[in-house]
């Protein structure tokens, strides 16, 4: 079977760092399920998560407009003269709504970029889920092709738990000082590692099904086959 070279960095074991969402599989076909799983459970964590996050900061937000109408219409109905008087403590508190606003207007950008690359990493487990249970069942590969492609899935299946990692990460994030230049950087860093997981599985998947359907004996095997793997 033909396979491209720069699949085989998806066969290496790559280390599970302490932030990980799971710590020992079963080995063999039983460990794809059982990663699969895990990161279902992790997206879903983080889908609701990010929920919870935009709607309490949404609600901030909201109190603080509100806040900061209410102080604007007092500040119209003042004189020229009236707010030349203002205490600092005014001065102050008047900058500080326009800072946290800032900030929560800020985070829920965040939160929406997350919750938009969490999408993303569904769409690689689903991905898999469809080519993979389709494949085992597919006469035309053999128990050595099949083996490889487990190892392949696992590697990508592996590097999404990174991804994960780097999602959590950000969220908690919140709670520390990290810059929002860091926070970026992190959230840039998981997006192109998701566009390049999921590139690659869709390219690896379409490359086992160009091989299924060049071993048919048949035009009606070959139709069949395309009509299963949705080839038109």
């Amino acid at each position: 079977m033909k396979i491209l070279k720069y699949m085989k960095k998806y066969m290496v074991i790559l280390p599970v760092s302490t932030m990980s969402l799971f710590v020992a599989l079963p080995k063999g076909a039983n460990a794809q399920i059982a990663v699969v799983e895990v990161i279902k459970a992790g997206v879903k964590k983080v889908i609701k998560a990010v929920d919870l996050k935009i709607q309490r900061l949404q609600n901030q937000t909201i109190w603080l407009q509100n806040a900061q109408k209410v102080l604007e219409n007092q500040l119209s109905k003042l004189k020229l003269t009236e707010i030349a008087d203002w205490t600092d403590k005014q001065k102050n508190l008047y900058s500080e709504y326009y800072q946290e606003l800032w900030k929560i207007k800020s985070a829920i950008t965040y939160y929406k970029r997350i919750k938009d690359l969490t999408a993303k990493q569904v769409a690689i487990v689903d991905e898999y889920k469809w080519a993979w249970n389709l494949f085992k069942q597919d006469k035309h590969f053999t128990a050595d092709e099949l083996d490889y492609m487990e190892k392949v899935y696992g590697g990508i299946l592996e590097e999404s738990i990174k991804n994960l990692d780097q999602i959590l990460l950000v969220l908690a994030s919140f709670k520390t000082q990290m810059s929002d230049a860091e926070r970026l950087e992190i959230i840039n860093k998981a997006a192109d590692q998701m566009d390049g997981n999921y590139t690659t599985l869709k390219k690896f998947n379409y490359q086992n099904i160009s091989t299924s359907i060049q071993r048919a004996v048949s035009l009606y095997e070959t139709a069949k086959l395309k009509e299963i793997y949705g080839i038109e």
